[in-house]
């Protein structure tokens, strides 16, 4: 008898579902994913060279992997130096792991029709955020001089769905 041995996509997409589906709703879920996504992060035989390629125009999203029932995807967002997001906010929790290079995130909260800076982070090489609406407002640049992988897990089917935005925030901003 022939075993095939597990890829390391393979091996992460087995680890996130045992902790999607072991885990309840709300953020006992989310520190469950972040946990199983932590070994993974940083491994060079993680993502094929295609999977790694950005877009000039906007960082780029590579989608991994969807579970056949849709309880989660995963994608490598691709961020050339300087590409940001606008500020936006999910339709699911999500889990965010820095494959390479460093992200800075600023995260808002919504004050009647201002939204007001909330905290900010520069995540580097290894770092897991977890994301649970509501109150997931925010926006996310790639300051570091090289390419930025992160990794994304969401509770959604991103294919269907074709993002995991659910609003962008063009409200002006107050300190």
């Amino acid at each position: 008898m022939t075993t095939a041995l597990a890829t390391p996509l393979t091996a992460l997409t087995d680890d996130l579902d045992a902790a999607v589906r072991g885990a309840h709703p709300g953020r006992t879920r989310v520190d469950a994913v972040a946990r199983a996504l932590v070994p993974h992060l940083g491994d060079p035989r993680l993502l094929r060279p295609e999977q790694c390629v950005g877009d000039p125009a906007h960082y780029r999203q590579h989608v991994l992997h969807v579970a056949p029932d849709g309880a989660f995807s995963l994608v490598a967002l691709v961020w050339l130096p300087g590409q940001t997001t606008p500020i936006h906010d999910h339709l699911s929790w999500c889990v965010v792991g820095v494959h390479t290079g460093a992200e800075h995130e600023i995260r808002y909260r919504r004050v009647g029709e201002h939204l007001v800076v909330d905290g900010e982070d520069v995540a580097g090489p290894g770092t897991v955020t977890g994301l649970l609406p509501p109150g997931d407002i925010h926006r996310v640049t790639n300051t570091a001089p090289v390419t930025t992988i992160s990794l994304h897990v969401y509770g959604v089917d991103v294919r269907r769905l074709g993002s995991s935005i659910r609003r962008r925030y063009d409200l002006p901003v107050t300190d």
